[in-house]
């Protein structure tokens, strides 16, 4: 491991980076929103890993990088590929559901997910008394955007809540085996992202085909911007920069800012797609924003 991801200072550059990020992930709950409104949201997913893989394909091959794990480990590279491609299907059909700040929200729960698991499968990565309490924070963050209303009535709200729920534990699960399998091979970063990305896509396509099949497709200008938003400032973009980041500087410093992101996707729900903002909805952020915050907070000395 190199020196420089051992940088424990972030720089002032390094921090508005990481806002802007932040900002950007908030956003793509919005943009999912969007794009439902002329494509079916697991199709939508497919087309954002087959064009995010092949941006990035063509980015490393520019690196003179080989973007596939090395043969020996290939399975892993299919095993954390499925994991994606299977958070990426709830992720985006729970929005077909439910709101997209309550689903930020729920999804965001994954540091949660990842501290329990780290604390059963990793023996060097226990629950402090700052996660625990993180995890107890986030719990009533839950419960608190449970009891909200959903800003249109829907009676399977519930439905998209859980798959949300659902896609946070995927993620943590693809966090949890990465952490465990693949830091120690000889995968770089950008090879772990295509293999997230590239192995996503049969999942993706063989979902779509099996529970969107002949559903009716529309292509209106705000449905083609937030999927060039989707596939192009966010799962290409702000992947290779997050990753580029993680060279340089520790991760838990970094994931420290994550609990911005549900804090400006809430913000644009309410203003671009007009959702409410309910005295328990703001609890539920503000707690699960907290216990983000405490479960990634970097550790002195």
């Amino acid at each position: 491991m190199s020196s420089l991801t051992q940088t424990r200072h972030i720089p002032l550059s390094g921090v508005l980076l990481l806002v802007l990020m932040s900002f950007l992930w908030g956003g793509n709950m919005i943009a999912i929103k969007i794009s439902n409104q002329g494509i079916p949201p697991i199709m939508a997913a497919a087309v954002r890993s087959v064009f995010a893989s092949l941006f990035l394909w063509m980015f490393m091959r520019l690196l003179g990088e080989d973007p596939f794990f090395p043969r020996r480990h290939l399975m892993h590279g299919v095993a954390i590929g499925s994991l994606f491609g299977l958070e990426f299907l709830l992720l985006y059909w729970g929005t077909a559901y439910t709101d997209a700040s309550r689903a930020i929200i729920i999804l965001y729960t994954h540091p949660f997910w990842v501290a329990l698991g780290a604390h059963l499968l990793i023996p060097e990565d226990r629950l402090t008394f700052a996660k625990t309490a993180g995890l107890i924070l986030a719990f009533f963050g839950v419960v608190s955007v449970f009891g909200s209303r959903p800003n249109v009535y829907n009676a399977n709200a519930w439905v998209g809540d859980l798959m949300e729920i659902g896609a946070g534990a995927l993620w943590a699960a693809t966090t949890i085996y990465i952490k465990r399998f693949v830091l120690s091979t000889e995968a770089t970063h950008y090879q772990t992202l295509f293999a997230q990305l590239f192995f996503s896509i049969p999942v993706l396509v063989g979902g779509s085909l099996l529970l969107e099949w002949g559903r009716p497709l529309h292509f209106p200008s705000q449905v083609l911007i937030s999927l060039f938003y989707q596939v192009v400032i966010i799962a290409t973009i702000s992947y290779v920069l997050w990753f580029w980041m993680i060279h340089r500087y520790q991760v838990s410093r970094l994931a420290a800012f994550t609990f911005l992101a549900p804090l400006f996707g809430v913000l644009l729900s309410w203003l671009m797609l007009g959702e409410s903002l309910s005295p328990l909805l703001l609890l539920g952020l503000s707690l699960v924003a907290i216990g983000i915050y405490l479960v990634n907070r970097p550790e002195t000395g």
